[in-house]
């Protein structure tokens, strides 16, 4: 069973997505959120939760994203993965996530009522196999900020944790679905002016401007 802040708050989220798709929007999929173990630690949870991803967040590569009203908006290399017709992962895509902490965590309920940050996704060209754990470089105006290889286990439960926390609130993962599964490397603070490159390795490369 989810911490109690994290339940109340996804009922929230999850009443705010179908408002979305209500009004128009397209349904993308979803987050993880949480995913690194001393965060989790930080804020006295025990596992990831999730957050969604509709059209009204999606960017193309290279788009411009405005960063006007952020607080704190950092960039996130992740991996996305594609659900198939039988539940699992039928491919794997390069992502970058735009965040933006305006919150403190100890408002954890409403973070996750929020959408936990969530500002605006980048999604490549799907793979349908992947070779080995996946290899993000964040690269800001041709400056180096982080580089990383996911650990071994970061995939590992992902599509099992979005389907039973769906199910908890009377929703269900679809085929067609994308999960972008947590940083690889370490948030990336970016501002206005920021071109935004990240080199997947064999996945490929995405980026962004920030206005």
């Amino acid at each position: 069973m989810s911490d109690r802040r994290v339940a109340d708050g996804l009922s929230e989220q999850l009443e705010s997505w179908r408002a979305e798709l209500q009004g128009g929007a397209r349904r993308v999929g979803w987050k993880i959120a949480f995913n690194l173990a001393a965060v989790r630690d930080a804020i006295g949870i025990d596992e990831p939760t999730i957050g969604f991803l509709t059209s009204a967040t999606l960017l193309e590569d290279g788009a411009e994203y405005s960063a006007g009203g952020a607080t704190r908006l950092v960039a996130e290399p992740e991996l996305a993965v594609e659900i198939g017709e039988d539940g699992g992962i039928a491919s794997y895509a390069p992502a970058i996530e735009l965040a933006d902490f305006d919150r403190p965590f100890d408002e954890l309920q409403a973070i996750v009522a929020e959408d936990i940050f969530h500002r605006g996704v980048v999604l490549g060209a799907p793979v349908a196999e992947l070779e080995g754990p996946p290899e993000a470089s964040v690269v800001v105006n041709g400056d180096e900020r982080g580089s990383a290889r996911a650990p071994d286990d970061y995939l590992d439960g992902v599509v099992e944790l979005t389907a039973r926390l769906l199910a908890e609130h009377g929703e269900s993962l679809r085929p067609g679905d994308r999960i972008i599964c947590g940083v690889i490397t370490a948030p990336v603070p970016v501002e206005a002016g920021d071109a935004v490159g990240v080199d997947f390795g064999p996945l490929g490369r995405l980026g962004l401007r920030v206005t």
